[in-house]
């Protein structure tokens, strides 16, 4: 028997779908907007751009902007009782209202 594909994006068929005829796939504001030290946001992954993803455990979550690192951000996160660091590209990132 063949051991069965365990990759990154396994168990994601409904939390990494998008919607049906989204109005614009990749909207370049979502790449272009910028986040100032300790704005909190949520990670929201978006499917069609892979680079600069989080886990999918991390989806949903939100968290703390610790520093820009290149074009990406590094988020913290409490993890249950444990704090992350998460490099996270902003096309993954929302501001939180």
């Amino acid at each position: 028997m063949v051991t069965r594909s365990r990759g990154l994006r396994s168990k994601t068929r409904y939390k990494l779908k998008k919607d049906l005829r989204v109005s614009r796939a990749n909207l370049i504001t979502k790449k272009i907007q910028t986040f100032d030290e300790s704005d909190l946001v949520h990670i929201i992954i978006d499917p069609s751009v892979q680079k600069g993803q989080p886990h999918p455990r991390f989806h949903g979550k939100t968290g703390k902007i610790a520093e820009k690192r290149g074009r990406a951000y590094i988020v913290e996160i409490n993890d249950g009782n444990k704090a992350k660091k998460l490099i996270i590209r902003p096309e993954h990132l929302k501001m939180q209202e």
